[in-house]
């Protein structure tokens, strides 16, 4: 369907669950949705439930980004569990968080949502990193329906005079809601048209531009970043106290939610390095926000059961022996928002299938992993 904004028809459904069915029987763990990203915006909650009934029939599971993380949080929730609950079919939520400084506090709403599906029977477990910014495309500023059909029809929308005015305003719409005056919060990553303004908020981009130091022409400078193919960012833009609030509920795994990180380029955020490493420096040695052990059930067991990787996750004779060693004393975050590219410190061994793959903290060159299936694998 490519990045079209309707709804399948029962011809693209059908070839849809042929492509779920054979994933599953490839070896997929479940299926997966990224409903806040073009096209999966938009894609209907009633045809998700079908193509995860595919899914839930080899036991897998279905994992979700899912709809809004900002103000409509406690419907993306609900959206999530009512797919779980139709299709029965466990559930894990992607980095679970609030977004935007008026939403702070919410987990005081959203984390008694799991509590509660779960005790009525959904089998919803959730995920989260440790930092209070998130990073993902400069895009998910514009509005949803603005982004339909490729680079060159959002062009066309954002060179229309009376779309570009609508753009604008919900761009500014939004920094209202967040009581802020500038677009401070969003700070460019990457941005392959011009990589001087790499690691730069917008606010400071516009500056450079010689432009007025107005909110509204920060607008125009991130519709002119759009209008050359984008750029991935990090937004500054969560509670601390939430973080806390939902690393303490025990379903919780942690994910770092990142790419593969080519060292020393570009400006990415802190997670793709640090994420552990952080969990287990700030908030267990130094915050006592949870403890040790049960960090490491959030690392291990919990996620290698959750996606039913049943040679994973435990230290226990006939399993895989992927084994870490590490000072909890010595264990730190080096990582950075203004110097990402710096690796965690105080893992001194990683044994993975029995190779030792790193020693006294550096990379012995040894490529052990391979690849891990689900239990819908065709034998």
């Amino acid at each position: 369907m490519g990045r079209a904004n309707r709804d399948a028809t029962p011809g693209e459904m059908e070839q849809m669950k042929n492509i779920v069915d054979k994933a599953m029987r490839d070896g997929a763990v479940g299926l997966s949705t990224g409903l806040i990203y073009i096209p999966g915006t938009y894609a209907k909650t009633q045809e998700i439930i079908e193509l995860a009934k595919v899914a839930a029939k080899y036991n897998g599971v279905y994992t979700t980004h899912m709809r809004d993380e900002g103000d409509s949080v406690t419907y993306a929730i609900n959206e999530a569990l009512t797919i779980g609950r139709e299709a029965k079919i466990p559930v894990e939520i992607s980095h679970f968080k609030l977004s935007g400084q008026q939403n702070w506090g919410r987990s005081k709403e959203t984390v008694p949502l799991i509590e509660a599906a779960r005790k009525d029977g959904i089998e919803v477990t959730i995920d989260q990193y440790p930092y209070t910014a998130s990073s993902t495309s400069i895009s998910t500023l514009i509005p949803d329906e603005i982004l339909a059909d490729g680079q060159d029809s959002i062009n066309a929308h954002l060179d229309n005079p009376a779309i570009r005015k609508y753009v604008i305003q919900s761009m500014l719409e939004r920094i209202k809601k967040r009581k802020l005056k500038h677009f401070s919060y969003a700070v460019v990553a990457y941005y392959e048209f011009d990589t001087t303004y790499n690691g730069k908020s917008i606010e400071q981009i516009n500056l450079m531009k010689g432009n007025k130091h107005k909110k509204e022409k920060e607008a125009e400078t991130i519709i002119d970043i759009m209008k050359h193919g984008g750029a991935s960012a990090v937004f500054h833009g969560m509670s601390e106290e939430d973080i806390k609030r939902i690393m303490q509920y025990p379903f919780n795994m942690f994910a770092s939610d990142a790419s593969i990180r080519e060292f020393g380029k570009n400006m990415p955020h802190p997670r793709g390095y640090g994420t552990n490493a952080r969990v287990l420096a700030e908030y267990v040695r130094d915050q006592h926000v949870i403890s040790l052990e049960e960090a490491i059930r959030r690392m291990t067991s919990l996620p290698a059961q959750k996606f039913q990787l049943h040679d994973r996750g435990l230290l226990r004779e006939g399993l895989a022996a992927d084994i870490v060693i590490f000072d909890e004393k010595k264990v730190q975050d080096v990582s950075t928002y203004d110097h990402p590219h710096a690796y965690s410190t105080g893992f001194q061994y990683v044994i993975v299938n029995g190779a030792l793959t790193a020693s006294n903290e550096k990379h012995t060159g040894v490529r052990a992993g391979k690849a891990l299936y689900g239990p819908g694998v065709s034998k």
